[in-house]
């Protein structure tokens, strides 16, 4: 499977997670969600910051679901953020569809919460 974006056609895996992180920009972010049929907001961008800087600044984490939804509970204080929340903006689950978006290596775990 291969992303074309800006003319460049970029390697990914057979379930569409870049092969090579140096790849993804938010362009690339946006090429992936709309293979996915999403429309990526502020709220999704909040996510996927997230999951990048826990990858990228923390040794290759990749939070689960459970941990994004509490860094987002800090990220969007007074409002109810709960699991619907974070289904509703990435259907696919959210910990392995954002991290798809965000251009990071496929989550082997399993569950997702």
């Amino acid at each position: 499977m291969a992303y074309e974006v800006n003319g460049k056609s970029l390697e990914a895996t057979a379930t569409g997670f870049l092969v090579n992180l140096d790849d993804w920009d938010k362009t690339v972010a946006e090429t992936i969600a709309q293979s996915d049929g999403l429309t990526l907001t502020q709220e999704h961008w909040d996510v996927i910051d997230y999951l990048r800087d826990a990858y990228i600044n923390n040794n290759g984490e990749q939070p689960n679901n459970r941990a994004i939804l509490k860094a987002m509970q800090e990220k969007w204080p007074g409002r109810k953020v709960d699991n619907k929340t974070l289904f509703d903006l990435f259907p696919g689950n959210p910990s392995k569809q954002a991290g798809k978006i965000s251009g990071l290596p496929e989550s082997m775990r399993k569950g997702g919460y």
